[in-house]
């Protein structure tokens, strides 16, 4: 038998949805108006930026980007065509490629970021007092994790 949500987690749950899509819609919007990057573009950089050597193989970062394979490689295929990444064979994985990011995904991620963090701080940092902000922090993280910790999760 089926457990409804009664109105109040009903109604927490749609504030959740209704904030995640909306929040996620306005970065992506001011992203690409104010540097031609997508959220997942902008996501991908920073994941790379932090790698070392600024390469990460392809497979991990599908996975540390929480995207399909298939969806990363469409991704990383419009990026290179715009010079911002390239793959590489895995050196110690023939089968194996690396995404690598370019000078060009530098520099365009370090002109990008002062905008996106602004973004950020005004549409979800500094909308909610810094206790909110933290106890929001630790609920992500233990959805996060609770997921992650689901036995078909690859």
């Amino acid at each position: 038998m089926t457990k409804w949500l009664n109105d109040e987690q009903q109604k927490h749950w749609r504030a959740w949805i209704a904030a995640t899509t909306l929040l996620s819609d306005q970065l992506n919007r001011e992203l690409q108006s104010s540097c031609g990057l997508t959220l997942a573009d902008y996501e991908i950089l920073v994941r790379l930026s932090d790698a070392p050597d600024r390469k990460i193989r392809m497979s991990d970062l599908a996975s540390i980007t929480l995207s399909s394979r298939s969806r990363l490689t469409h991704q990383i295929n419009r990026m290179e065509e715009a010079g911002l990444v390239t793959r590489e064979a895995c050196p110690d994985d023939r089968r194996g490629q690396l995404c690598a990011m370019t000078n060009l995904g530098w520099k365009t991620l370090v002109a990008a970021a002062p905008a996106h963090v602004a973004s950020v701080r005004a549409h979800f940092v500094d909308v909610l007092r810094t206790e909110e902000y933290a106890a929001l922090g630790r609920a992500a993280g233990k959805i996060a994790a609770h997921i992650d910790s689901l036995p078909d999760r690859d």
